[in-house]
């Protein structure tokens, strides 16, 4: 037995990697941003959205790695198989633009978190775009996981500044399980704001093609299962902690909106030093990561889906596309960012309209394609689980359609 365990502890760190990084880097700066404000305005009372989303998002992320890990193939690439070139190229183009504009917003976290330590974001934007360029195209997909890996960890800045602010944790274990609900339409658009940051499009897409870029099968997967389900557990707590240390930094003195996530990071000044450096390193670390991750997605499902070579295992001659792609995305995030009076704001807003059109499309086609036996073999889900994948489904589709209607109705007002 004793063996037994060893092995399995062995080929869980052999997977580590893929699910645990997708789930983390999901608090990107747009996500930081949407829990500081739940913190900053609402206090304790959105924290009991954390373990429904926890829930949403383990279930997504357990069908896409379990679909990776089977088939061998990305997600693109099967709804290509499946559904056609048509279908997959239109929904190239809708990802490439959304993933666009959240690559912008990650420069933004970049520029303005080291703008807290006085320096330009006309110096921290270029230099943070070719620190990401050259980490994935000089190195190979085992050094960029480790390195993936490592910024992971430096999340726990969060977990100590919630720690340092001393909030009140009596207060904040009740309202982890005690639903609020408010009649206030800008409450309600900030916990449906809550889910779309938690279960993107690119999450699905980067995941599926890691695990098979890693080399994940289905003898390995009940270890790669445990890797996802952390990840998504870990992910949850660092929101709650960004949510508490915003509530008491900022709630608890006078509640209010903030502009960005530097402006919580500077709520949390008067608790000392080290709560606001810690927030605002945080902030850096998830900004840069995010900025690799996501141009990095948008390469391998545009590729797949298109039939080009993809991987990072690759040369810039063997898969010129996938490279070329990634730069252009990051040239382009990076650059904006330093044009004066870019309305960053108003292409982060359109960013969740066209996110949230997807997802619904997303979600239902993974479904249908984990249930073909013919692709699934002996892996397709039980009718137990697909009752709760279709309930993620239908939820996922209901408040999105809610979400992309106040985001448009506010986009242009």
């Amino acid at each position: 037995m004793f063996h037994r365990l060893k092995y399995h502890i062995a080929v869980f760190f052999s997977v580590i990697g893929p699910g645990f990084i997708t789930a983390v880097v999901d608090n990107d700066a747009g996500g930081i941003f949407t829990y500081s404000q739940a913190g900053a305005k609402y206090g304790y009372l959105p924290l009991w959205t954390l373990l429904p989303i926890m829930a949403l998002l383990i279930v997504t992320q357990e069908m896409t790695a379990r679909m990776g890990a089977v088939t061998g193939k990305g997600l693109s690439d099967l709804i290509r198989e499946e559904f056609g070139l048509r279908t997959t190229f239109f929904m190239m183009v809708a990802l490439v633009l959304a993933n666009l504009t959240n690559v912008m917003a990650n420069f933004a976290g970049v520029a303005s978190s080291l703008e807290l330590f006085g320096v330009s974001r006309y110096i921290s934007v270029p230099i943070g775009a070719l620190i990401v360029w050259l980490l994935v195209v000089k190195g190979n997909y085992a050094s960029v996981e480790r390195i993936f890996l490592f910024a992971t960890l430096l999340y726990v800045s969060y977990i100590i500044s919630g720690v340092l602010v001393k909030p009140d944790w009596k207060e904040a274990a009740i309202y982890s399980v005690t639903p609020v609900l408010l009649f206030d339409p800008a409450y309600i658009t900030l916990l449906i704001a809550m889910v779309g940051t938690s279960v993107a499009p690119w999450m699905q897409f980067y995941l599926q093609a890691a695990i098979v870029e890693k080399g994940v099968t289905a003898k390995d997967y009940i270890e790669s299962r445990i890797e996802v389900i952390v990840g998504c557990v870990v992910m949850t707590v660092i929101a709650f902690f960004i949510i508490v240390a915003c509530a008491g930094a900022i709630w608890t003195v006078a509640p209010r909106d903030i502009k960005d996530s530097t402006d919580a990071a500077l709520g949390l000044k008067p608790f000392g030093d080290y709560a606001y450096l810690l927030f605002a390193g945080g902030l850096f670390n998830a900004s840069l990561f995010a900025a690799c991750i996501l141009p990095l997605s948008t390469a391998y499902t545009v590729c797949e889906g298109l039939g080009f070579e993809s991987g990072v295992n690759k040369r810039w001659n063997e898969a010129p596309i996938f490279y070329w792609l990634f730069t252009l995305l990051i040239v382009i995030g990076g650059g904006v960012i330093l044009i004066p009076g870019f309305p960053l704001v108003r292409m982060i807003l359109l960013s969740q309209v066209i996110n949230g059109v997807m997802l619904p499309f997303v979600l239902i086609f993974m479904v249908l394609i984990v249930n073909r036996k013919s692709i699934m073999r002996d892996w397709t889900n039980s009718p137990a689980y697909n009752g709760v994948a279709w309930t993620a489904v239908v939820t996922m589709i209901g408040l999105t359609l809610v979400l992309v209607g106040i985001t448009l109705r506010d986009l242009w007002a």
